[in-house]
């Protein structure tokens, strides 16, 4: 999973799984949910991201995995 906020759009993606979309749906204004060929939700992208996501603060717990930090 990797979670990328883009400062030129303020927009964040919710990258789920490292495969393609091949549908996406709007599910409210400036939210898009992305499914890949099977219907499995792979990702979520939110436009206008400052006014709907707290963005100041991003705290992970309790993974199974490793958490790395990408200073992009």
């Amino acid at each position: 999973m990797r979670v990328k906020y883009y400062k030129e759009t303020d927009s964040l993606y919710i990258d789920l799984a490292e495969v393609p979309s091949a549908e996406s749906r709007e599910v409210s204004e400036g939210i898009v949910l992305d499914y890949d060929a099977d219907g499995n939700l792979v990702g979520i992208d939110i436009d206008n991201a400052t006014a709907k996501v707290g963005l100041e603060r991003l705290v992970v717990s309790s993974l199974p995995g490793t958490v790395e930090t990408d200073a992009a």
